[in-house]
C-alpha cells in the first residue's frame, strides 16, 4: 500500500514537473518570437540602384531634407541622397553585418558628414527629425512600422514604400519602375504619402 501511495505522489509531482517546464518552454518561445518580431520586420533583399533613384525622386527629396531609411541594409538609400541632393540621411538597421556594410558604404563615399548609421531596433527609432522616409519592409513591416511614422512624422513629411502598401493609407502617387535582365522585364512598385493627407478618406 505503501509503496503504490508512494508512486502515486511521484507520478504527480512528474506530472507537475512536466507542466511547469512545458509553460515556462512556451513563455519562452513566445518571448523569443516577440523579440523576433519587434526587430525583423523584414528580410534583407538590396533594392537596386534604379530604384532607389525612383525612390529619392518619387519623395522630391531636398538639400534641406532628413532621409530616414528603414532596414536600411547596406546604405545605399541614404548614401544616394547625400551623394546626390545633399541631404542628410539616418539608417537605421538590427543586423549587425548590414550596419558593417552601410558604414563601410558610407566612408567609401565620403559622406560621414552627411550620413549616420545607426544599429536600433526600427520600432524603437525616435522619427520626429525625420522629413522623408524610406522603407523595404513587407506588408507586416509596414503595418508595424505605422503607428510611429503617424506619431513621429510631421505634417508634410513623406513616406515611400517600395512593392508594399500601408493599410488605411492614401496613396498620393504610384508608380511602376520597369528593369531589364536580359530582356526579363521586372517591375517595382513604388507608394508615396503625404503626412497629414494620408488618412482615407471616408
Amino acid at each position: 500500500m505503501n509503496c503504490l501511495r508512494k508512486t502515486a505522489v511521484i507520478s504527480v509531482a512528474v506530472l507537475i514537473l512536466i507542466c511547469f517546464c512545458s509553460r515556462n518552454f512556451n513563455r519562452s518561445q513566445s518571448i523569443a518570437q516577440e523579440n523576433s518580431h519587434s526587430k525583423s520586420l523584414a528580410p534583407f533583399v538590396p533594392t537596386p540602384m534604379k530604384v532607389v533613384e525612383e525612390m529619392l525622386e518619387l519623395a522630391d527629396v531636398k538639400e534641406n531634407d532628413v532621409v530616414y531609411d528603414i532596414g536600411c541594409g547596406d546604405g545605399r538609400i541614404v548614401v544616394m541622397a547625400a551623394e546626390k541632393y545633399g541631404a542628410r540621411g539616418v539608417g537605421v538597421d538590427y543586423n549587425p553585418e548590414r550596419i558593417a556594410e552601410a558604414k563601410d558604404r558610407v566612408k567609401r563615399k565620403g559622406v560621414e558628414n552627411l550620413v549616420q548609421i545607426v544599429h536600433q531596433d526600427a520600432l524603437t527609432v525616435d522619427l520626429s527629425p525625420a522629413t522623408v522616409v524610406t522603407l523595404y519592409l513587407t506588408t507586416s513591416g509596414n503595418e508595424l512600422i505605422r503607428p510611429n511614422l503617424e506619431m513621429y512624422l510631421k505634417p508634410g513629411s513623406r513616406v515611400v514604400s517600395h512593392n508594399y502598401d500601408i493599410s488605411g493609407w492614401e496613396v498620393k502617387k504610384k508608380v511602376s519602375v520597369y528593369e531589364d535582365y536580359d530582356y526579363d522585364y521586372q517591375e517595382h512598385t513604388l507608394y508615396l504619402w503625404i503626412i497629414g493627407e494620408h488618412k482615407l478618406k471616408k
